[in-house]
């Protein structure tokens, strides 16, 4: 095959035919990109599964929290396969499952699919955003060690953002708007899955069975203050993102009247957008200061989205949104850095597998909460309860924050 080389096995035997490393690293970027839209795809069709359903914003609430249950499980049992197996042989079942997903939204005819289908989603998410993250490393140039994070940040959040905006255009402007969505996605995933069968296998001495085992969250001693901290502002911020993907288009269209698909989600692709250029463009000119401005950031934004929320404004939405988003990806990127730092090396990865975990609970139980207040007390008062438990929650952080740095100023 032109332009391809072969891979060999540990024997020297002949294998099949492989991509370019410089060529693996895009195929495997557009894969994560792919994989991460369809998380997000069913985010502005809740609201006509509500309508053909006949189910009410908690059970929307629901239904989104599923995937986060997919992602934890995968993240648990096989966080650490592809340092095994390798890296190919993990992304292609995370493809499988994401497949599948499509599938099964394809033929949903009722709740119990949608629940199997945003599962499936979720574990093919929780396979990927490790082990495409960790590929993109090792295919990146090895004198440019940055290039494959940078490249995972950017293609995490544009993927994440990405879905909504492509099933709310097509839902509002062509045919079958629970179904063509699904159809577009799963056309995708065939032509990055044929890309990611080609992609060299970066790491060395794979084994054919890994040891199936839990990894066990924890944090040591030493560093859980700092852990607490970056936690919290992770919560904060990732509770966040799970308001807007799963509640904003019932806010959009029962609180405002907006039955517009295409611009409930442009609005989501705005708040991904905004939590991007927190993390790539913020981080790096703000530095130490990045996670206090985080938080500052989510504060205000929240005040925002709580004024949004009272006087039902379009305009204090996105706003609160933009602003919110800012914050949760400077406050996400510099506590992550600020927990890896600290982490002893042999524990990192531990560390860090338990900092997701915070933050994959904080995109499904806080909206769980306003399904259910959204419910009980209508959905306007479960937004600003929300947004002022949130802004709660990143000021004691930034408050923690700024008395650590007195502390550290005066020793």
């Amino acid at each position: 095959m032109s332009g391809m080389d072969a891979q060999t096995d540990e024997h020297g035997a002949r294998e099949r035919p492989t991509a370019p490393r410089a060529v693996a690293f895009w195929l495997v970027a557009a894969a994560f990109t792919v994989t991460m839209l369809g998380t997000t795809l069913p985010t502005p069709l809740y609201v006509l599964y509500q309508r053909e359903f006949h189910f009410s914003t908690l059970m929307v609430t629901v239904v989104f929290a599923t995937y986060a249950a997919g992602v934890l499980a995968a993240l648990l049992l096989v966080g650490h396969v592809s340092d095994e197996i390798g890296r190919r042989r993990t992304l292609l079942p995370g493809l499988a499952a994401a497949m599948l997903s499509a599938v099964v939204f394809l033929a949903a005819e009722d709740l119990t699919l949608l629940f199997v289908g945003r599962l499936l989603s979720g574990l093919s998410a929780g396979v990927f955003t490790g082990t495409a993250t960790a590929a993109l490393v090792d295919l990146a140039d090895s004198r440019n060690t940055g290039r494959g994070s940078l490249v995972a940040t950017v293609v995490q959040m544009g993927g994440l953002g990405s879905g909504p905006l492509l099933a709310g255009v097509l839902a509002e402007f062509a045919p079958a708007p629970l179904r063509l969505p699904y159809a577009v996605h799963l056309v995708l995933l065939l032509l990055v899955a044929a890309g990611v069968w080609f992609m060299p296998e970066p790491v060395d001495g794979v084994v054919r069975r890994p040891r199936m085992r839990v990894t066990r969250p924890g944090v040591p001693q030493e560093m859980r203050g700092t852990f607490v901290r970056a936690g919290i502002a992770g919560f904060a911020g990732f509770a966040v993102l799970g308001l807007f993907t799963a509640v904003s288009p019932s806010f959009m269209g029962k609180l405002l009247g907006m039955d517009d698909l295409a611009l409930e989600g442009g609005v989501i692709f705005t708040v991904f957008a905004a939590s991007a250029v927190g993390q790539i463009v913020l981080v790096p000119r703000f530095g130490r200061a990045s996670q206090q401005l985080g938080c500052a950031g989510l504060v205000l934004g929240m005040g925002l989205l709580t004024a949004g929320f009272a006087v039902r404004s379009f305009a204090l939405l996105v706003a609160g949104g933009v602003v919110a988003g800012l914050g949760q990806g400077m406050s996400f990127r510099a506590g992550l850095a600020a927990v890896n730092a600290e982490a002893p090396v042999a524990r990192r990865a531990n560390v860090a597998s338990t900092y997701f975990v915070v933050l994959y609970v904080a995109l499904s139980l806080p909206v769980i909460g306003v399904g259910l207040a959204a419910d009980l007390v209508g959905l306007q008062a479960a937004g600003i309860a929300f947004s002022v438990l949130v802004a709660v929650l990143a000021g004691s952080v930034l408050a923690a924050l700024l008395r650590a740095g007195r502390r550290a100023r005066a020793s």
